[in-house]
């Protein structure tokens, strides 16, 4: 059976991801903070939203383009800045550049990506954002930032929701780290599975490709929380592009970086993976929108598993929304395949929705209360 028959949901991925992947790596993907709970609610809240259906509109032609910060895009969802993606399947971080490249869509890179920001922002071909997580050293960040700028990036994304790293059970159960250190246990998971084995030592242990040679150390435990305001002044003197905060979900934080001259907000709970105790934050997205007005660029993530999602998403007050896990899971189920059907279901999940809802384009949706 091909990949295109196999993958039908977001959990068809998940489940043969979890069968390709060593228990550790599949914590690191799918794990949350605490117990849990935050990321169940903000799905729990996801399903209940209701999309109205309409009759009789004329649908037959729809468009999925959309506009962002000056940016025509393919389909209407783009890809989350995520750390080594290369965990999932050996050269996946290029398999989003491509993927990015072939849609025209933004494609977060991450400061802690296993390719350079130099060859994601080329295979890219222009659509790479640069992800930044300060660590307390503007030196070493000055440093990222001028690369991203040869490089090409035309816009900034500044993650601030990491003070510190949530407490993730699942990951210490594992022992994850980065980059890894193999004990006993480890290698007991690795022996059992050995397809995902054999292709990462044939293709090598995925590294932080950003902090080799002499660029210093990247530790994603290390403490961020001495970042305040000055920070964002700081960056917005130094970076002369586009510049996206990430990992807001209050409405006082939102007006006052409004007012401080960043050009657009993702609303963000990261996946889930900081505080358990996190309200949704598809309904932080609904008061953040009323409270910064139509006009100004904000954007989601957080819980996005499939067309309908993304759909709900826009109606709840989205400019544009970025996907990350369902992409992750598709390359561990399928390869560049796998990638390619899952944005292929994303996408027509969206179409349709469209359509049963009497539309022909993301900007008619209608805004949920």
């Amino acid at each position: 059976m091909s990949i295109g028959n196999r993958i039908q949901t977001f959990e068809d991925a998940r489940q043969l991801a979890r069968g390709y992947l060593p228990w550790m790596v599949f914590d690191y993907i799918d794990g949350a903070a605490g117990e849990e709970v935050g990321e169940r609610l903000n799905r729990e809240t996801i399903r209940t939203l209701r999309l109205q259906p309409r009759i009789l509109n004329d649908v037959e032609h729809r468009d999925l383009k959309m506009h962002i910060l000056g940016q025509e895009t393919g389909i209407p969802f783009g890809i989350c800045p995520m750390g080594m993606c290369n965990l999932a399947r050996p050269g996946a971080d290029l398999m989003l550049a491509r993927l990015a490249a072939k849609h025209g869509i933004p494609h977060g890179v991450s400061t802690a990506a296993s390719t350079s920001l130099e060859r994601m922002s080329e295979t890219a071909e222009g659509n790479a954002w640069f992800q930044l997580y300060f660590n307390g050293n503007q030196e070493a960040s000055l440093d990222l930032l001028k690369r991203a700028e040869v490089a090409g990036y035309k816009t900034l994304i500044l993650t601030v929701d990491v003070p510190e790293v949530g407490h993730r059970p699942r990951e210490l159960r594992r022992g994850f780290r980065a980059p890894f250190k193999i004990g006993p246990s480890q290698f007991i998971d690795f022996t059992l599975h050995p397809r995902w084995s054999l292709g990462t030592l044939f293709n090598g242990a995925p590294e932080l490709a950003n902090f080799s040679g002499d660029q210093g150390t990247f530790d994603r435990h290390a403490n961020r929380a001495g970042a305040d305001w000055s920070l964002l002044n700081w960056l917005r003197d130094v970076w002369k592009g586009h510049f996206v905060v990430k990992g807001v979900l209050d409405v006082e934080d939102a007006t006052r970086l409004q007012a401080a001259g960043v050009d657009g907000i993702i609303v963000s709970s990261h996946g889930g993976r900081q505080l358990d105790s996190v309200p949704p934050p598809i309904l932080a997205l609904r008061a953040i929108r009323v409270a910064l007005g139509d006009k100004y660029p904000l954007f989601y993530d957080s819980g996005i598993r499939c067309g309908e999602d993304i759909v709900k998403a826009y109606a709840m007050g989205a400019d544009y929304v970025f996907v990350g896990r369902a992409l992750l899971f598709a390359m561990a189920a399928g390869g560049e395949a796998g990638l390619a059907r899952m944005v292929e279901l994303m996408a027509k999940q969206v179409s349709i929705t469209l359509a049963q809802m009497g539309l022909s384009r993301i900007s008619d949706i209608p805004a949920l209360k």
